[in-house]
C-alpha cells in the first residue's frame, strides 16, 4: 500500500520488483498517475547514471549497473490497483484497509487498517506523510478515526511554521521585482510545488493584488503533473488558476531555450527546487547577474546544495564550471512545506475519537521525532515511541 507518489516513498518499488515483489501495489488514481512520472524519470536518471560513470571508469563495479531501469519501472506500474479514498479493501485473508486523504500531495494517503486475528480485531492508522491546514491548493487532511495504534510521521516534530500568509508573501515580493521590470524566478519541485505556486500567484492576480504577469512553467515533469492535477479537480481547492492563459508551458528544449529572449516583468518557474541540476541553472547563469531580478525560495534547502548557499548569502554561485556572480534579489518564502508542524500534528490527533494506546514516530530526523515524543508525552499523555532500525513491536 504506498501512501503516496513523491520519490522517497516510492522510488525503491522498482527495486523491489526487479529482485522478484511479485504482489500488488495499491495505491488511489491519482498516486498511480504521479508515480507513472516519477518512476520513469528516476529510471532514465539511473540509466544515465550508470552509462556516465562507466564512461569515465569512476565506478569500482565493472560495469556500473542502475539500481533499476525502465524496464523495471515499466513492470511496477503494470502492478498497481487503485482504489478510491474511503472504500474498504478486503486482503487476503485477515487484514482490511481504506485510504483517507493526508492533504500532503494530490493523491496523498493515510491508511486505516484492520487486522483480525482470533476473531478480535486490531485497528492500526499510517498516517502517511500528513498536509497542513489551510493551505493553497491541498485540502485539510482527513480527521484520523479511531485506532489501537498510529504510526505518525515527525519530519516537523520540533517547529512550527511561520503564520505568514503565503499570498501576502508572494505578493510583496512580486511587485517589489515588478517595480524593478524583474523576472521573479521560482526554483520548484516539479510534482506538487511549481502546481502550488501557480495557484497562489493566479489567486492573488485573480483578486487584482498583482497585475496579470505571464508565468512561464519550464519543466517536463511539471508540465505533466500540472495535467494531473487538472484532471482532478474534485481533489482539490480549484483548478481554474492552473489552467489560466497566462499560464505557458515549456516542455520541449527549443521552448525552454525560447526564454532567453524573456526580460520581464513576470514569472518564471523552473525545476530542480534546491538547484541541483536541471532548466533552472541555465535561466540562473543568465538571470542571477541582474539586480532587477528575484529567486524566490519556495522550499526546504538541503545543506550542501546551492539553494543552501543562495539562502545563506552567497555573492557567487558555481554554475557549469563558472562562477556566476549573485546580484540578483533573493527572497525566502516560507510556508510552502506539505509536512504538517508540531501544532498542526497535535489539532490532527485532537480530532481523533479516542487517543490510541500507542504511537510509534517514523520519517523524521531524529531530534525532530525525538521532540514530538516529549510533547506527546506531556501534552497528550501518549504513550509515543521511536522505534529502532529492526525492531520489532507486538501490538
Amino acid at each position: 500500500m504506498l501512501t503516496h507518489a513523491h520519490i522517497d516513498h516510492s522510488g525503491m518499488l522498482p527495486r523491489l520488483v526487479k529482485q522478484g515483489f511479485k504482489g500488488r501495489i495499491i495505491s488511489t488514481q491519482a498516486t498511480y498517475e504521479l508515480a507513472q512520472l516519477l518512476l520513469m524519470d528516476a529510471a532514465h536518471l539511473q540509466e544515465e547514471d550508470a552509462e556516465f560513470l562507466n564512461k569515465k571508469g569512476l565506478s569500482r563495479h565493472k560495469p556500473a549497473l542502475p539500481l533499476f531501469d525502465s524496464d523495471d519501472a515499466k513492470a511496477t506500474l503494470q502492478k498497481f490497483i487503485v482504489r478510491p479514498y474511503g472504500a474498504w479493501t478486503d486482503l487476503p485473508d485477515r487484514f482490511a484497509f481504506r485510504f483517507l486523504n493526508a492533504g500532503h500531495l494530490l493523491g496523498s494517503a493515510m491508511i486505516d487498517m484492520k487486522v483480525t486475528e482470533d476473531g478480535k480485531p486490531t485497528s492500526i492508522l499510517f498516517s502517511g506523510d500528513l498536509g497542513r491546514f489551510g493551505v493553497p491548493l491541498n485540502p485539510d487532511p482527513d480527521a484520523p478515526p479511531e485506532a489501537d495504534h498510529l504510526v505518525l510521521e515527525s519530519t516537523y516534530g520540533d517547529r512550527a511554521h511561520p503564520a505568514s500568509s503565503l499570498y501576502d508573501q508572494l505578493e510583496a515580493v512580486v511587485k517589489e521585482t515588478i517595480a524593478r521590470h524583474g523576472i521573479v524566478i521560482v526554483p520548484a519541485f516539479a510534482v506538487g510545488r511549481a502546481q502550488q505556486v501557480i495557484y497562489v500567484l493566479n489567486g492573488l492576480m485573480e483578486q487584482n493584488r498583482l497585475p496579470t504577469l505571464p508565468i512561464h512553467l519550464d519543466s517536463p515533469m511539471a508540465v505533466e503533473a500540472l495535467k494531473i492535477y487538472v484532471h482532478h479537480p474534485s481533489e482539490q481547492e480549484s483548478t481554474g488558476e492552473l489552467t489560466a492563459r497566462n499560464v505557458i508551458c515549456h516542455k520541449s528544449v527549443d521552448e525552454s531555450k525560447a526564454l532567453n529572449t524573456f526580460n520581464g516583468p513576470g514569472i518564471l518557474i523552473s525545476s530542480s527546487g534546491m538547484l541541483a541540476g536541471g532548466r533552472i541553472l541555465h535561466h540562473l547563469k543568465r538571470l542571477l547577474p541582474d539586480p532587477r531580478h528575484t529567486v524566490v525560495l519556495a522550499g526546504y534547502q538541503a545543506a550542501g546544495t546551492r539553494g543552501r548557499a543562495l539562502q545563506e548569502g552567497a555573492r557567487t554561485l558555481r554554475i557549469h564550471g563558472e562562477e556566476i556572480p549573485v546580484r540578483a534579489h533573493v527572497a525566502d518564502v516560507s510556508g510552502f512545506s506539505g509536512h504538517a508542524d508540531t501544532p498542526e500534528i497535535l489539532r490532527w490527533l485532537g480530532m481523533q475519537p479516542k487517543p490510541p494506546k500507542s504511537v510509534y514516530l517514523v520519517h523524521g530526523e531524529p531530534e525532530a521525532a525525538k521532540a514530538l515524543a516529549e510533547t506527546l508525552r506531556k501534552e497528550r499523555g501518549l504513550d509515543a515511541r521511536i522505534p529502532r532500525l529492526g525492531e520489532i513491536a507486538v501490538l
